[in-house]
């Protein structure tokens, strides 16, 4: 069995979970290489992982003829520039997400891609796992008759009172809907297909953040992003539902994401992970119950994606996690802040074709196509 090489720029809190699961779940990725700006983060993993190559700067990872694949793991205000590095100088890239901070950063990566006959691959690969996969064959096999609505909501205070550094959530390609949109919007068009149209209000609630997390206690960081954003979404099936996002409420469970259906209604869990259980009603019953969950990738399998992207180029068959569909869900994300500025509809330009479902592997971790 053949292994894809890759290298890694940026090597910061999200890294872990996929130089754990690249070295030790997927069997078809090898980590040749890690790149950071501080120095000290790629060495410890490289030590720690057994990777074999520290690059000086991203561009030492770019120029390497042994790298198929970029990594992209910096925050999200760099993906743009690092991405369209990394593609001017011949490499496919799977990237966090975003995309890009804007429409306009997807589209000029986009057009970067097809110009240089390359691949964009990006996260969140959770609508892989067995939760959302799960989620997507009930709606399929008809359990819950012909989908008509949805709502879904992501209700938190932010991210200042826990995260080491939580500046960036703030800043410029920040924001709960570009945070955690992409999860909620991802597991949307792979349940329900293509969002046509966008009708959205966004505001900034409070114009600073006091941090109360180590080791930043006491900065006061200033918002220049929505970080309360809610609306109306028409998806081209004819379905419609509502979708709101906020770091601005006090909020003391995980928010819902249900699906109604003209048979019965879908508790779809919590898209920012692989297995969480799903709850199903039908009117026989008239009380919703446990589903079983029947794919594989139930813990945390960040990664997944990426391999599939690798088979996917060696085998030339599309990548699940593309670039069709990380742009649509970018230009859905960006479409609530574009309506609510105009105080009208937004039509919603991007395609977006939902790519074949999982199959179950013969062995876990080595995706056979």
């Amino acid at each position: 069995m053949g292994t894809t090489k890759i290298a890694f720029i940026g090597v910061g809190g999200i890294s872990g979970i996929y130089l754990k699961n690249l070295t030790e779940l997927f069997k078809q990725i090898e980590i040749i290489g890690v790149c950071d700006l501080i120095r000290e983060r790629a060495e410890k993993a490289a030590e720690q992982y057994g990777i074999p190559k520290i690059y000086e700067t991203m561009h030492d990872a770019f120029a390497d003829p042994e790298v198929e694949i970029i990594l992209n793991l910096t925050r999200p205000y760099e993906h743009f520039e690092v991405t369209k590095a990394a593609l001017e100088a011949g490499k496919h890239v799977y990237s966090e997400k975003p995309l890009g901070a804007t429409k306009e950063e997807g589209e000029k990566l986009i057009a970067l891609a097809k110009e240089k006959g390359l691949s964009i691959g990006g996260a969140p690969d959770t609508f892989l796992g067995a939760s959302i996969q799960t989620c997507r064959k009930l709606i399929e096999d008809g359990f819950i008759g012909d989908p008509v609505g949805f709502n879904a909501f992501m209700i938190c205070r932010g991210h200042e009172t826990w995260h080491h550094d939580p500046a960036f959530y703030y800043q410029f390609g920040g924001g709960p809907m570009m945070d955690m949109g992409p999860y909620y919007l991802t597991a949307l068009v792979n349940l329900l297909g293509r969002v046509k149209a966008v009708t959205g209000v966004a505001k900034t609630s409070f114009a600073q953040r006091v941090i109360t997390s180590s080791p930043l206690s006491g900065q006061v960081v200033d918002v220049e992003v929505p970080t309360y954003t809610t609306g109306i979404l028409e998806l081209e099936n004819g379905v419609i539902g509502n979708l709101m996002t906020t770091f601005d409420v006090h909020y003391n469970k995980q928010a819902s994401f249900e699906i109604y259906g003209s048979e019965g209604t879908l508790i779809v869990p919590d898209p920012n992970f692989f297995g969480e259980a799903i709850y199903m009603l039908r009117p026989e019953t008239g009380e919703y119950k446990e589903v079983p969950l029947l794919f594989d990738y139930k813990e945390n399998s960040r990664g997944v994606g990426l391999a599939d992207m690798a088979i996917a180029l060696k085998n030339n068959r599309p990548i699940r996690a593309n670039m069709e569909q990380t742009f649509h869900v970018l230009d859905v994300m960006t479409a609530f802040e574009r309506s609510s500025e105009k105080k009208a509809r937004e039509e919603i330009t991007s395609s977006f074709k939902r790519q074949a479902p999982m199959e179950k592997a013969s062995v876990l971790g080595v995706l056979d196509s």
